[in-house]
């Protein structure tokens, strides 16, 4: 498969694509190869998301994440992907105190970090600090359903929008983020149906991840996509394309089995001296040279 050369989108763009029943691809991607990998395979849009607590940190939330983790991974995914749209996360309790706080970690993200949009969980609730970043020039993707950084609350992992009033729910709270400004909604872990409509009533593209087929475009996380974890975990919502893991590991071990057999380095992977050098370290003939 050839390396797919692209402009960016745009907001404007992923409003089109929307119109035109053209399927947004989403990705995330944490680093400089990583992101270079994405962009060259022809992704729209890349989310930094903060998930990389779980898969690149090691913690077992999102929750440990701060805004300097962000614009550290943010910055290196813009130097892999130059020409793809990067949206970042907002990490947990960084947009709940005041505008002037939000504001100015927003500022961290687009600056420092490069970013071409932020993404916030919640729904009505955070409206406000959705409108001061649009107000303030920021693009917003907002996020709804099941979201990590409130998976406490949730009582864990729960499929959302198995009710009629969490339906509705997810649908004001989806038209209250649309009403302030957001660009998109992250659908996560909604019910087909559910997200469907939602897809529907909307003038903005939703992206889905475990909301089906109705969503106006998906997004997976890299390391599900290409099973790249050492106790990887199966997920029903996830398509694995390749299994880079088991790979990795079984390589490091040849790797291993071959330093510990002394067949590596081998002849082909050195670098031999000349003979004088040879003499003058060894001694004339002591050293048989090859």
């Amino acid at each position: 498969m050839s390396v797919v050369k692209k402009q960016p989108v745009s907001i404007i763009k992923l409003k089109n694509m929307k119109e035109n029943k053209d399927p947004i691809t989403m990705v995330t991607a944490y680093d400089y190869p990583t992101a270079a990998l994405v962009e060259q395979a022809g992704v729209d849009m890349i989310l930094v998301g903060d998930s990389l607590g779980n898969v690149v940190l090691g913690y077992d939330s999102t929750l440990p994440v701060t805004v300097d983790d962000m614009v550290y991974h943010t910055r290196a995914a813009r130097r892999g992907a130059p020409h793809t749209f990067i949206v970042a996360d907002m990490p947990f309790m960084t947009y709940h105190s005041t505008v002037a706080e939000t504001l100015n970690d927003v500022r961290r993200l687009m600056q420092e970090g490069h970013a071409n949009a932020v993404k916030m969980e919640g729904g009505a609730e955070i409206t406000l600090m959705v409108d001061a970043c649009v107000k303030a020039g920021v693009p917003v993707l907002g996020h709804i359903g099941l979201t990590p950084q409130s998976v406490h609350q949730l009582g864990g992992y729960r499929i959302q929008g198995k009710t009629k009033e969490d339906a509705d729910r997810l649908l004001q709270d989806a038209l209250a983020l649309e009403r302030a400004g957001a660009f998109g909604i992250v659908l996560e872990l909604v019910t087909d149906q559910v997200a469907a409509y939602i897809s529907e009533r909307l003038s903005i593209p939703t992206i889905g991840i475990g909301a089906g087929a109705g969503c106006d475009g998906q997004v997976l996380v890299f390391h599900d996509i290409v099973r790249y974890s050492p106790d990887y975990r199966e997920k029903r919502f996830v398509k694995t394309y390749a299994d880079i893991g088991t790979t990795i590991r079984e390589s490091i071990q040849s790797y291993v089995q071959d330093v510990k057999t002394r067949s590596f380095p081998a002849e082909a992977n050195s670098f031999r001296a000349e003979d004088d050098v040879v003499d003058h370290l060894y001694g004339p003939g002591k050293v048989e040279v090859r």
